[in-house]
Formats: C-alpha cells, sequence, structure tokens
C-alpha cells in the first residue's frame, strides 16, 4: 500500500497495530551484494529493498492522522551456514526483491562468489556461521477521537520541573 493510499484510509475512532519487517533487516546481504557487484561490474543494482526505518515510522503514522504512535523492534538473529542458505530460505518465504528500480538480469556468478566471500568474512561466527539480521518492527497508533489524552497548554503547569527534580540526585 502506497502512502497517499495510506493517508486516505479511515481508521474510524480504533487501534491500529501493524507489524512489518523493517529496521537493519538483512543488512549483512546488502552489504555484501553491494561491495560484490560494484568490485566486479564497478557498479551496484539494489538487491535488498529497503526497509521502514524505525525512528521515521511515528512520523509517518502521525502523517498518516494517527494519534499517539508507539514504535518498538524485536530483532532476531538467524544463523546459516552460508549465503546460499539464506538467499535460499528468502526464495521459498517469498522474500523476492520487489523494486521496480533494480536490475532485471541475473547476478554473474562471479559476482555472487564476491558475495558469498565477503559475508563470510565480515559476518562469520567463531563457529563459521553466518548471522542474518531480521527486525521486526510494531507500530501501534489511534485514531483521532476527542476521548483521548489531550496535551496541555503550554504554560499552563502549576509546578516547575526544576522544582520537582531539586529533591532527586
Amino acid at each position: 500500500m502506497s502512502f497517499a493510499a495510506f493517508q486516505q484510509f479511515s481508521f474510524g475512532d480504533g487501534l491500529l497495530v501493524a507489524a512489518l519487517i523493517g529496521g537493519e533487516t538483512l543488512t549483512e546481504l546488502r552489504q555484501s551484494l553491494t561491495i560484490a557487484e560494484s568490485d566486479v561490474l564497478g557498479g551496484a543494482s539494489p538487491r535488498v529493498a529497503p526497509f521502514v526505518d524505525v525512528r521515521a515510522l511515528g512520523g509517518l503514522a502521525q502523517r498518516a492522522g494517527l494519534a499517539l504512535p508507539v514504535v518498538d523492534l524485536d530483532r532476531a538473529i538467524v544463523r546459516y551456514p552460508n549465503m546460499f542458505a539464506l538467499l535460499a530460505d528468502l526464495r521459498a518465504m517469498g522474500g523476492a526483491n520487489a523494486l521496480d528500480a533494480r536490475a532485471r538480469n541475473f547476478l554473474r556468478r562471479e559476482v555472487l562468489a564476491r558475495a558469498a566471500a565477503l559475508y563470510a568474512e565480515r559476518f562469520a561466527d567463531p563457529d563459521g556461521r553466518l548471522r542474518a539480521t531480521f527486525d521486526m518492527v510494531w507500530l501501534a497508533a489511534w485514531a483521532p477521537h476527542e476521548s483521548q489524552p489531550k496535551p496541555l497548554e503550554p504554560g499552563s503547569a502549576t509546578t516547575r520541573l526544576a522544582d520537582a527534580l531539586k529533591g532527586r540526585r
């Protein structure tokens, strides 16, 4: 769903809870493929789609008209015997690159071999298994409603923050 379509969606007066793959997901694969393709071919095409930035998601929810957004992240590190086992898992779960601006040709064997070597060199644990990061980003936000708590007007406080913190050291 595009952001424009997301903005036009009616949320009623309820709670939105969403889970997205985002953050640093597949950063190891992205780095390895980009460096390998650049080394072998002199340039790189995006081979791993970008994921939503955790810090930006709350702002996007607010721009879509939602209130009180809360964003959280759960990170899972999955270990593989080699880069090709990771690629097989991604293919099996439908994780192909859906970017429109990607290169349509297959990667050359030299690029894949270089990427696999870089991945093993940079992201291997002491036992030789390779790490792959998967970040699940959670968003909870409310459709605006008159019953929600509202911020106080600036200057309406009856106690100064400095006074409240004075006794705490």
